[in-house]
C-alpha cells in the first residue's frame, strides 16, 4: 500500500491542470481550516471551496468499489470509516461557510474542471455574507 500516493494522483493532476488552464489558482494538499485535520486536493481560500477528487477503493465508490479478497474485515471496515471521515469533513467545512466539492477518480476531468471553474465563478461573484 505504499504506492499509493495522498496527492499527485492521475484525476487529481488532471483536473488541476484543466483547472489552472482557465486561469484559477488554488493550493494543492492543503487544509482548509487550520484547526481541522484534514486536507483537500484543492483549495480556493478566498472562495471558500475545497475539493475533493476521491479514489474508488479507498472511499467506497458505489460503482467501482471492489472488495478485498485478503483480510476483508479489516478493509471493510477501513473504507466506512474512510466514508464516516468524508461526511464529517463535509459538515463541518459547510458549517464553516465552506463549498465542498466531491469528484470520483473515474469522473472525467474536464466535467469535475467544469464544476470547479462554475463554481469559483459563481463564489467571486458573491459577497462574502451570502456564502454558507
Amino acid at each position: 500500500m505504499q504506492g499509493n500516493r495522498r496527492r499527485d494522483t492521475k484525476p487529481e493532476i488532471a483536473v488541476r491542470r484543466l483547472v489552472h488552464a482557465a486561469g484559477l489558482r488554488y493550493r494543492v494538499d492543503h487544509k482548509p481550516l487550520g484547526s481541522l485535520n484534514r486536507r483537500a486536493d484543492l483549495v480556493f481560500p478566498r472562495q471558500r471551496i475545497a475539493v475533493f477528487v476521491d479514489g474508488c477503493f479507498w472511499h467506497g465508490c458505489p460503482e467501482h468499489h471492489t472488495v478485498s479478497r485478503s483480510n476483508e474485515t479489516f478493509w471493510a471496515e477501513k473504507v466506512r470509516r474512510n466514508r464516516e471521515r468524508d461526511r464529517d469533513t463535509d459538515e463541518r467545512l459547510k458549517a464553516n461557510g465552506w463549498l465542498i466539492l466531491r469528484a470520483w477518480e473515474h469522473e472525467p476531468p474536464a466535467d469535475v474542471a467544469e464544476r470547479v471553474i462554475e463554481a469559483v465563478t459563481a463564489r467571486r461573484s458573491q459577497p462574502l455574507t451570502q456564502r454558507s
